[in-house]
């Protein structure tokens, strides 16, 4: 059976220029100020965080517990109507399948990613019904587990990788059969990842 070739990218800080999750937070806490009420919780939880009592992903559940108070549909419509026009514009030029795998959670990268259009997004799951996210982050290693519920590694033959971060992104930077580029100021810069990781 003939390889997709498919091309992967990290959203945050890669296709758009800032943390899309954390933004989408202050956005709403602005224009639906009663979300603030979720804000000692919070900081409590970011404290607890960085004691190392809850993991990043605890500390991201809490994050979003505003959501069911929200209009969320209009809301993250309203989210990108003001924010699309801060996409890469490397980003519209793909010469293959996409498949972007973010941290942000679904319900807030559907609307861009229908507007950009992502052959595939994998993302954070979150339950709007209970308000709460499901699983794990969608981060790290993470990032592989999602990929290979929905592909098996016989299927895909990835060529470049994009993301801003070595530190997170090595396990999907390690697939890459082309190129790995590194995300700087919105540019992309190629690099060689056993030169990148061979200490590491």
């Amino acid at each position: 059976m003939e390889k997709i070739k498919v091309d992967i990218y990290d959203f945050d800080k890669t296709i758009v220029p800032f943390d899309s999750g954390t933004l989408f937070v202050v956005y709403c806490m602005v224009h639906y100020p009663w979300c603030m009420i979720t804000l000692p919780l919070l900081a409590v939880a970011g404290l607890l965080m960085g004691l190392g009592i809850i993991n990043f992903t605890q500390f991201k559940k809490i994050s979003y517990l505003f959501v069911p108070m929200i209009p969320v549909e209009r809301a993250v419509k309203k989210f990108w109507d003001r924010y699309e026009c801060r996409v890469h514009k490397w980003f519209y030029d793909r010469p293959r399948y996409s498949i972007v795998i973010s941290a942000s959670p679904d319900f807030l990268l559907a609307d861009i990613a229908q507007r950009l259009g992502f052959d595939e997004i994998i993302s954070t799951r979150y339950d709007m019904k209970r308000g709460i996210i499901i699983g794990e982050n969608c981060r790290d290693e993470e990032k592989l587990n999602r990929l290979f519920e929905l592909h098996s590694r016989d299927e895909l033959d990835v060529r470049d990788v994009y993301s801003d971060s070595y530190r997170h992104d090595r396990p999907i930077f390690s697939l890459a059969n082309g190129q790995c580029y590194h995300i700087e100021n919105g540019k992309r810069v190629a690099f060689d990842y056993n030169e990148v990781y061979k200490e590491k």
